[in-house]
């Protein structure tokens, strides 16, 4: 995992906390959320204050998420907003925590100024001890404060302030207005500068979740389902009607196309589909070369053509099906039939643009790992697992590719493979369409139907 670490694209983008103050104001929010204490002087800690190096030094990963449940934070800055969520559980944090942060910036910058701000995700189970509990998750709420109870002391001192301006008795009250003077030492000028933070509360209906194997929960769709990266059987019964696994792939070609929220590369707009079909067929020409020992340093497109050449009777079925989409993109060719069995077949697809855009493509990108750059931007836990796996070759080159390709750019690449981003507010979920036509076209061709090119 050096290899990535010291291409950036593993814990890079971490805040640095290099100082005395902030090491200190980071142990009071610890010791407040854990009971514990780090002896580093210097680390980098993730969006919600997760540091790597403590994690290391306490031999606990979760220790600011106990059970994987309620993730607690810790932000020193509010520049923590743009660093990643590492060791997430559930794939709505990272978005939560940002959205909380950019809603409270101005306040946030004020706490931070002087005092760690601390706080947990709080939703309604404390664990997730059988997989049934993860459906009584529906809203997030985050608790927040300072160390030194910055906000509850200000909301103690409006209350006497709103006593001291309406009981007729107050101004001869002298513990009423010993108390203001005390309470107003630790939290400033209140009435000039408020201390207060937007009460952030965010519905969790559709997310992922790594427990179990990793689980995909859609509720809020026409048509509700869990999609489970295991056996579907190994999890028990669930409090949802339809229960889906990876091996059941035309059960999710069906609940895709049934809830409008994939399309085809082919017909998506803002989509160079010859040019993403090619990056595909490189990225399964690198992994059968790997396997076959082949030297990957340097090799370039033209490269790559010459070992498709030599390996050509080792090329999967996904190579040969994406080559016949790509002379139907390019030259008119014949329209291929890939149905959901078919291996290509995910990788023919990319999520609509609904709220859910980015958990789809999470899932698509798990359905179709071999496109590594879709793996890594949309599902960065599965490509580290994944990354292991590969042999020494394919992992210098991929990692080369990334530092290079996508590294540079991040938004034009991610905006030229899905489209604009989504933003957080609430976006009706599509009518399912009319049942006898769509399940037809499911059966035959996907849920993408038969697309001609016009002449």
């Amino acid at each position: 995992m050096m290899r990535l670490i010291k291409a950036g694209l593993m814990y890079g983008n971490l805040f640095e906390v290099n100082s005395a103050a902030l090491v200190e104001r980071y142990n009071r929010a610890l010791k407040h959320l854990t009971g514990k204490e780090t002896k580093l002087t210097e680390f980098h800690i993730d969006i919600s204050g997760f540091a790597p190096e403590i994690g290391d030094e306490l031999n606990d990963d979760l220790y600011l998420n106990p059970n994987g449940c309620n993730r607690q934070f810790i932000l020193l800055s509010t520049k923590q907003k743009t660093a990643p969520l590492l060791n997430a559980k559930f794939s709505t944090s990272r978005e939560i925590l940002k959205s909380f942060i950019l809603e409270n910036e101005t306040q946030l910058f004020a706490l931070t100024t002087r005092d760690a701000v601390a706080g947990e995700l709080v939703n309604s189970v404390y664990s997730v001890a059988d997989p049934a509990r993860l459906f009584n998750i529906r809203q997030v709420e985050i608790e927040a404060d300072t160390t030194e109870n910055h906000l509850v002391d200000a909301k103690v001192l409006l209350g006497k302030i709103d006593r001291f301006q309406t009981e007729p008795d107050a101004w001869w009250d002298d513990v009423l207005i010993a108390d203001m003077i005390e309470l107003a030492k630790k939290s400033g000028d209140i009435m000039r500068n408020p201390i207060s933070l937007k009460t952030a509360s965010f519905r969790q209906d559709n997310f992922y979740t790594e427990h179990f194997g990793g689980i995909y929960i859609f509720r809020d769709v026409p048509l509700p389902a869990a999609i489970t990266v295991g056996d579907a059987k190994a999890l028990g019964k669930l409090p949802i009607e339809h229960v889906l696994d990876f091996a059941d792939r035309n059960g999710i070609s069906k609940f895709l196309a049934d809830n409008a929220l994939a399309e085809s590369v082919v017909a998506a707009s803002n989509l160079n589909a010859a040019s993403l079909l090619r990056q595909r067929l490189d990225f399964i020409l690198v992994d059968t070369a790997a396997l076959r020992g082949e030297d990957l340093t340097g090799m370039d497109r033209v490269a790559l053509r010459r070992a498709a050449r030599q390996h050509l009777a080792e090329l999967p079925d996904e190579f040969h099906a994406l080559s016949d989409l790509l002379r139907y993109v390019e030259n008119n060719g014949e329209w291929p039939r890939i149905t959901s069995e078919h291996p290509a077949f995910f990788y023919t697809l990319r999520a609509s643009q609904t709220k859910d855009r980015d958990l789809v493509n999470m899932l698509l990108a798990e359905l179709s790992p071999k496109d590594v750059r879709q793996l890594f931007i949309c599902h960065k836990e599965a490509f580290y697992r994944t990354y292991l796996t590969w042999p020494e070759a394919k992992k210098a080159f991929v990692v080369d590719f990334l530092a290079r390709e996508y590294s540079v750019d991040k938004a034009d690449a991610r905006a030229a493979l899905f489209g604009p981003e989504p933003g957080m507010e609430d976006v009706a979920p599509p009518p399912p369409p009319a049942p006898t036509v769509a399940a037809d076209m499911i059966r035959r061709v996907g849920p993408w139907g038969a697309i001609r090119r016009n002449q």
